[in-house]
C-alpha cells in the first residue's frame, strides 16, 4: 500500500515588518540673515514715531497751555481797562451832570437877565415922607409903558388913589370950590382905584403900559409918615390902554 504523505505545510513567509513611518520633521523656514536686523530696526521706527507723537502732543499742549495762558492774562488785562474805562465813563458822566446842571442854571440866569434887560425894574420912589394934617397931600405921576408897582405903609389911617388926569383936575377943583378939604376931594371927585384909611396898600397898576394919563395920590386927615417903595417895570404895550384907548 502506498503510503501517501502529506507534505508539511509550509509555514508562511515571514512578512518583514513593516517599516515604521516617521514624517520628515518639519522644516522651520531658514533665517535670514537679515531678520535679526529688520525686526530691531522697525521696534526703533515705531518707538520714534511713538516719542515723535508724544513730543508733538507734548508741544501742543504746551502751545494750547501758553495760548490760553495768554488769552487768560489778555482777559484779565481788558477786564481791567473795561473797568478803568467804566469808572472813567463815570466820572465823565458826573461831570456831564454837573455841567448840564450848572449850563441850566447859566441859561436860567441868561433869560433873566434878559428879560431884565428888556423889561428893567427901577425904584422910583422910597423916601420916607409926611402928610401933615388934612389939606395935604403926596402926588406922583404913573410913566407910559411901565407897569406901576404901587406899595406903601404908613404910621396912621391913609387913603391912596389913582386917578386919570381929568379926576385929577376935578379933585382940584373940589377942593378951590371950597367942597372938601383936600383929604376927602382927592377921593371922591372921581378916582380909577382907591384905597381909603388904610395901613398898607400894595397894587400892580398896568393901565399906564399904553397910556400917559394916570397919577397916584396920597392923603389923611392926620399927620403920618409915609414910607413908600413904588416901582415901575419897563413893559410897553402894542396899542393904547386904559383912558388912552
Amino acid at each position: 500500500m502506498e503510503q501517501i504523505t502529506t507534505p508539511a505545510e509550509q509555514a508562511p513567509p515571514v512578512e518583514a515588518p513593516a517599516e515604521t513611518y516617521s514624517p520628515p520633521p518639519v522644516a522651520r523656514p531658514a533665517r535670514s540673515a537679515w531678520a535679526p536686523r529688520v525686526e530691531p530696526r522697525e521696534r526703533r521706527w515705531w518707538t520714534i514715531a511713538l516719542a515723535a507723537t508724544l513730543l508733538v502732543s507734548a508741544i501742543g499742549v504746551g502751545m494750547l497751555y501758553a495760548d490760553d495762558s495768554g488769552n487768560q492774562a489778555t482777559i484779565r488785562s481788558l477786564t481791567t481797562q473795561n473797568e478803568s474805562l467804566t469808572g472813567r465813563n463815570q466820572i465823565l458822566q458826573d461831570q456831564l451832570n454837573t455841567t448840564q446842571t450848572n449850563l441850566t442854571a447859566t441859561l436860567g440866569e441868561l433869560a433873566k437877565t434878559k428879560a431884565d434887560l428888556e423889561h428893567p425894574h427901577l425904584t422910583i420912589w422910597n423916601v420916607p415922607q409926611q402928610i401933615k394934617g388934612s389939606s395935604w397931600y403926596l402926588a406922583g405921576g404913573i410913566p407910559d409903558t411901565f407897569t406901576y408897582h404901587l406899595k406903601a405903609t404908613s404910621t396912621g389911617p391913609m387913603s391912596v388913589s389913582i386917578l386919570t388926569l381929568e379926576q385929577w383936575a376935578a379933585a382940584n377943583a373940589c377942593v378951590d370950590a371950597g367942597r372938601g378939604s383936600t383929604n376927602y376931594c382927592m377921593h371922591h371927585s372921581g378916582a380909577v382905584i382907591s384905597w381909603l384909611s388904610v395901613s398898607s396898600v400894595t397894587y400892580d397898576f398896568h393901565l399906564a403900559e399904553g397910556c400917559a394919563d394916570y397919577v397916584s395920590v396920597f392923603t389923611s386927615a392926620a399927620s403920618i409918615t409915609i414910607r413908600p417903595n413904588v416901582s415901575v417895570t419897563y413893559n410897553p404895550a402894542s396899542s393904547a390902554t386904559g383912558a388912552c384907548a
